[in-house]
């Protein structure tokens, strides 16, 4: 097994003749960086990406520290000017990141390999697919896999409502439902519709783009190489800089937005099994603790840390899976399965419409919000799916990344969001609707036989998530900070795993908590998702031109 920490740029005899367009390059990877020890800390950046980007999150979490009114203030305006303003924007986008995937596994493109012909897979199917599901959905599943479905269930039943300036003020999402059966069928729809194919394929583009380029065209591993088929030899150059600033933000932003959800969630489901009091002190303890705990594996690096965690996360959700399963409403959630999957792509078209729109609260304060953050995660999960996805054909890694995750969120979502509303439809157990959001899913866990035991394997999947996603997240900036070296010094993945949770501290204590968190995940995502639809175009030309 190839260990992908050890090496800069794939072996020469792995790769394709790389076409005319793509070989003339250069750049020397690291040519760029200034190398260089400050007193036992060596350091390796890339200049001008670290520095700027270091700063500029410095001076960000000065600003929210010292001026949190106005923070709230000016993030609040944001989120409304963009989720309002660009709602369209992000959802025809993301419709252009599912049609290119879907095209391009049809296509003869599905035949190149990523490492060139003879390239072989670095890591099991097992391990992959582990690595890819705590990655890309860990946290945000753990903390809306019940709330989501609840809530659009009792939106959907709640009809719709029109204000006086003729705009809807419900939330249901698209015309409501008439009857209790098609508000769940609906309600399961629009919760899928947030955690399958879109999200997935906005992954499936940036992991492609920056595998084929590192892997097939020997650039370095980092979010500029995928633009060099549209910028040539600038793309090392201020084209490239700003590329690589905006993917270290977006990513630090929307990897504090899952961080502040997993602390909430965790302060939430202590407090029901140990009794811990539910406040921000609390959820900085978490936030460091855990931050701490992800040090550790970020020291161990790729194989040793990131890979074995998610392995166990997976071990210990397929176990809570199947608890649910079993004591649950038992064998049906199965058969629902496959009638919630047949929903989703009934109202596939519709909910995926960016024009037209009358649920506008849902299109914008779900389906925004979600795109944005995917969008957000986009360079990290990409690049963290490109790094462990050498060896696989173009076919293979679409296929794998887009269709079985997405299958994977379909069975969750029908298993916890199913098993809640039964719960609230059929048993009359309506805590779990009243409840918090973020301690819904232990509320379901209640009802059910030995919950002390379930909700502590909860919260272990909450931390462990959290954990991931700060590892993985970590060697990720520094990877983009250091020019696409992926064996930079350790020090440098410690400095960002700790600002990492440093900027989800600042923004749940001192400007307006999670939605805070929210507008700043809106406003990286809107410039990275015109960086995204750049990048359909580029792999599409690179793929044109690989030998198949």
């Amino acid at each position: 097994m190839t260990d992908l920490r050890n090496s800069d740029r794939p072996p020469a005899d792995i790769m394709d003749s790389p076409s005319d367009d793509m070989a003339d390059s250069d750049y020397s990877l690291g040519q760029d960086n200034i190398e260089g020890k400050f007193g036992p800390i060596g350091f390796d950046i890339h200049n001008p990406v670290f520095a700027i980007s270091a700063l500029a999150v410095v001076v960000f979490v000065a600003y929210t520290l010292f001026l949190p009114e106005q923070a709230n203030s000016v993030f609040s305006t944001l989120f409304s000017t963009v989720t309002k303003s660009f709602d369209w924007f992000f959802i025809g986008a993301a419709d252009i990141f599912v049609i290119l995937c879907l095209v391009i596994v049809v296509s003869p493109y599905g035949k190149v390999r990523l490492g060139g012909k003879e390239a072989t897979p670095d890591f099991s199917y097992l391990s992959w697919f582990s690595m890819l599901f705590a990655a890309g959905m860990g946290i945000g599943l753990m903390f809306y896999g019940v709330s989501e479905p609840i809530s659009h269930f009792a939106s959907s039943l709640g009809g719709t409502t029109v204000g006086a300036d003729g705009v809807r003020t419900d939330w249901a999402p698209l015309g409501a439902a008439a009857t209790q059966e098609e508000a769940i069928r609906l309600g399961m729809a629009a919760s899928i519709f947030h955690w399958g194919l879109h999200p997935w394929a906005i992954y499936a583009v940036v992991g492609l783009s920056l595998a084929f380029f590192s892997y097939n065209r020997g650039l370095p591993l980092t979010i500029r190489s995928a633009f060099y088929p549209i910028f040539g030899e600038r793309v090392w150059g201020w084209p490239g800089h700003i590329i690589d600033i905006l993917a270290v933000f977006a990513t630090l932003f929307g990897l504090a937005t899952s961080l502040g959800l997993g602390a909430v969630q965790a302060n939430s489901g202590l407090n029901k099994l140990f009794g811990m009091p539910i406040d921000s002190t609390w959820q900085v303890i978490l936030i460091a603790a855990i931050t701490a705990i992800a040090l550790v594996s970020v020291v161990r690096g790729l194989e040793a840390g990131v890979k074995l965690l998610s392995e166990i996360n997976m071990g210990l959700a397929a176990l809570l899976v199947l608890f649910v399963v079993i004591a649950g409403p038992g064998l049906i959630l199965l058969p629902d399965a496959l009638n919630f999957l047949g929903a989703y792509l009934q109202y596939l078209p519709a909910l995926s419409s960016p024009v037209g729109r009358e649920d506008v609260n849902f299109m914008q304060g779900w389906t925004s919000f979600y795109w944005a953050w995917w969008i957000s995660w986009s360079p990290f999960v990409g690049m963290f799916i490109a790094r462990v996805s050498r060896g696989r054909t173009v076919r293979e890694f679409l296929i794998s990344v887009l269709l079985i995750p997405s299958l994977v969120c379909v069975l969750w979502m029908s298993i916890f969001g199913g098993a809640a509303i039964n719960q609230i439809v059929n048993d009359g157990y309506t805590a779990v609707q009243q409840a918090a959001l973020p301690v819904q899913l232990f509320t379901m866990l209640e009802a059910m036989p030995w919950a002390t035991i379930t909700s502590f394997v909860g919260i272990v999947l909450v931390i462990v998530f959290f954990v991931t996603s700060s590892d993985s997240g970590s060697l990720v900036i520094d990877t983009i900070a250091a020019g696409g070296k992926v064996d930079a010094p350790v020090p440098q993945r410690v400095f960002w795993c700790l600002f990492e949770g440093l900027i989800a501290i600042v923004l749940l204590l001192s400007a307006g908590g999670l939605k805070s968190l929210q507008s700043m995940v809106i406003s990286t995502g809107l410039p990275f998702t015109i960086v995204l639809l750049i990048m359909c175009v580029a792999i599409w030309r690179g793929l044109a031109s690989e030998p198949r």
